[in-house]
């Protein structure tokens, strides 16, 4: 139990960081893009990658654990580099890299919420899990936008994830392998807020589909 604590406040610090640099490279890229509806969306997902900061902060706290400095400065130095980088590196490269870059959160949201269950916080499982699932609709954005663009049928984008729902599927099937509890009751977690509304929808199936790339 111990080492999947110490495991569990790792992966925390981790995402926390890693949510500050999404933020400042998001802010960037929003900068760099001359049509206003993708500019408004990128500033979107960057309020919801905020509010995962938010959220992941507190849980943190809760478990004992606090941000790592290191980290923290690390980050901050990686996404202001990537939202220089938005500026000159063109249209497509950013939103493929975005998009690469969400597909590795949604699975790293999903561990974390294994192993809050492995520490006996089902009630963080289900907060990561929700996290997990929005990352999976910013993956789809950046992935339907990349595969839209003509650069796309020379650099593949990679295949669509497994549907949304597979997400908390996954994960009761995780549980469902795990010794009884203790009987404690969970940590009771509400979340920090709800999905904020979409303000444009996703690339059509239909244009994504002629590129030749996968959708879920």
């Amino acid at each position: 139990m111990q080492r999947h604590n110490r495991r569990f406040v790792r992966l925390l610090q981790l995402a926390y960081s890693g949510e500050l640099g999404a933020a400042i490279a998001y802010q960037g890229h929003a900068a760099s893009v001359h049509d206003p509806v993708e500019r408004q969306h990128i500033l979107h997902i960057r309020a919801e990658e905020l509010d995962h900061r938010a959220c992941v902060g507190r849980i943190l706290s809760q478990v004992g654990g606090r941000p790592d400095p290191l980290l923290e400065l690390r980050n901050r130095c990686v996404g202001t580099s990537i939202a220089f980088f938005c500026h000159i590196g063109g249209w497509f490269a950013p939103m493929y890299g975005a998009g690469w870059i969400e597909r590795v959160n949604i699975r790293e949201y999903e561990r974390a919420a294994r192993l809050a269950a492995l520490c006996g916080e089902p009630g963080f499982a289900d907060e990561l899990l929700f996290q997990a699932e929005v990352e999976w609709e910013h993956e789809r954005y950046f992935r339907l936008k990349a595969a839209g663009h003509p650069i796309a049928r020379l650099l593949k984008v990679w295949p669509a994830p497994a549907p949304k729902a597979a997400i908390r599927s996954s994960y009761a099937e995780f549980t469902r392998g795990l010794a009884p509890d203790t009987g404690q009751a969970p940590n009771p977690v509400r979340h920090c807020a709800s999905r904020r509304a979409t303000p444009q929808p996703a690339p059509s199936v239909d244009r994504v589909r002629r590129a030749g790339v996968g959708v879920s």
